[in-house]
């Protein structure tokens, strides 16, 4: 590319999957945004692209002169998006929502930088979404989990590639996806660039 390509994201699982892909990249401080979705959407594909297509071009705007990679995740389960919780109470009660059912993991990813005329701004977007089972859990390892704090900064409050990975029962997708970066669909974007 004829631009470094920086990352948008503090998440140490995005880093490790570019970096585990062959993918380089630079790290820069990025603006935090409004990550509340726009009125009206409502299927959870356009939601993450949108909310990945904000903080890409966000960047951008900070960081002229590079591509830009943000990408968002977010955890729907019959229609309701379920974010990162606020609290131990609000994980509790996440977890206990997805035990024993089925519901969505959804991923945008977005680059955004340089267009083709001065101050214009090139974006692509792509998003893909992964079904993850869970079997039932119990309220003591619900507690168990949360009392070791790594579900407060993960959508749904969980990270499969974590300790939730034992309440995991299916996964029908690309499990990239639900750890926050689906790296197939990075390399199209990057390639289409």
């Amino acid at each position: 590319m004829p631009w470094p390509l920086v990352l948008a994201s503090r998440s140490p699982r995005r880093r490790a999957l570019l970096s585990d892909a062959g993918i380089h990249y630079e790290l820069h401080d990025y603006p935090e945004i409004d990550e509340t979705p726009r009125a009206g959407l409502t299927e959870p594909l356009d939601i993450v692209r949108e909310l990945a297509e904000r903080k890409a071009r966000a960047a951008a705007l900070k960081t002229p002169h590079v591509v830009v990679l943000a990408a968002d995740t977010l955890v729907f389960l019959e229609g309701e998006m379920l974010g990162k919780p606020e609290d131990g109470k609000e994980a509790r009660n996440m977890l206990r929502a997805l035990s024993g059912r089925t519901h969505e993991v959804a991923t945008g990813v977005a680059l955004a930088g340089p267009g083709t005329r001065d101050g214009e701004t090139r974006v692509l977007t792509g998003a893909e979404s992964t079904r993850v089972t869970f079997r039932d859990l119990t309220d003591d390892e619900i507690a168990a989990y949360v009392a070791g704090g790594e579900p407060l900064d993960k959508a749904g409050a969980y990270a499969i590639q974590g300790g939730a990975r034992r309440f995991v029962r299916a996964v029908d997708g690309e499990e990239d996806t639900v750890i926050g970066l689906p790296v197939h669909l990075v390399q199209r974007l990057l390639a289409d660039w």
